[in-house]
């Protein structure tokens, strides 16, 4: 057997697929093997920190559970799972300028690692955030199609943490589902509903990849979101956040996931009758936005 020199390994390996079936798969493995054999090459990869790298994702395996996804807080902390998205949609975007469409299309971001699917549906109006920490909010727009057409029955579904940035999943097991739920929009495409103004937060940072930002000299923080996921037959779904415009961490969000057409003014109401009619003995906000889908 012929002996391989380091400037051949990569070939070799390359030449190792070239009964591999799946040309999709072929093209995505063979450039991570290129990619990856660089990166060794320009670094110039002691063994020692190859060993650490692979205790390092052993590690961020183990620390995944069902509730608890490390991985993509890894992929979302390196920026992988925004350039994701961001490449997704810039090529929906060219194919979307030669539909003739005069719109634009609500702008995705990172689904994030708190996503739990399931939620309750909800009635319009319904208030997600009761008895929970923080501000009152209450969430009213519409959402269209890209002509302006409203998409009736479109399902919100609609997740955050709570007025001190801890999702439901981090609050033990008894917690069940708290400040999630789908709603459905009425005939003209209008949703409503109440939950509470979101406040900037740090990823979890207790794990590997909290040990990997502080190494890096990074810190944690979101700026406060609310996180929803549009979808609606014969239309492309979108996930997207609400940013609130007056959140720290703005422009050094943890997870690269800020996009200006998402960030939203909050209005600050005093004690009232809210546009809905519910009479607010305390102090709220209000943010309003409306939606536009891409038919598919």
């Amino acid at each position: 057997m012929a002996q391989l020199e380091a400037e051949d390994i990569t070939q070799a390996v390359l030449d190792r697929m070239a009964d591999c079936q799946d040309p999709r798969f072929k093209r995505v493995m063979g450039a991570l093997v290129k990619h990856a054999h660089a990166f060794v090459r320009e670094v110039e990869l002691t063994e020692e920190e190859w060993i650490n790298a692979i205790m390092f994702l052993t590690a961020t395996g183990q620390k995944c559970d069902d509730k608890r996804q490390e991985f993509i807080l890894l992929s979302d902390t390196l920026g992988i799972s925004m350039l994701v998205v961001a490449l997704n949609q810039l090529k929906a975007a060219k194919a979307f300028e030669h539909s003739g469409s005069t719109g634009k299309p609500t702008e995705a971001t990172v689904q994030g690692p708190f996503y739990w699917e399931g939620a309750p549906a909800l009635p319009l109006g319904a208030d997600i955030g009761e008895n929970m920490p923080g501000e009152p909010a209450y969430y009213h727009g519409r959402v269209t199609d890209t002509e302006g057409k409203p998409i009736a029955n479109c399902c919100m579904d609609v997740w955050s943490g709570d007025g001190e940035g801890v999702y439901d999943m981090q609050m033990g097991d008894d917690a069940g589902m708290r400040l999630r739920a789908r709603f459905h929009t009425d005939a003209e495409g209008r949703y409503r509903f109440w939950s509470i103004k979101p406040s900037f937060y740090p990823v979890p940072d207790d794990g590997p990849v909290g040990q990997m930002l502080t190494r890096m000299g990074r810190h944690p923080n979101r700026p406060g979101h609310i996180h929803m996921k549009v979808y609606a037959p014969g239309h492309q779904t979108v996930t997207t956040h609400l940013f609130v415009a007056d959140s720290p961490y703005l422009d050094s969000d943890a997870v690269f996931g800020v996009r200006n057409s998402l960030i939203v003014p909050f209005t600050a109401h005093a004690p009232g009758t809210a546009p809905d009619g519910r009479v607010m003995d305390k102090p709220y906000h209000s943010a309003t936005y409306d939606f536009q889908l891409v038919k598919s």
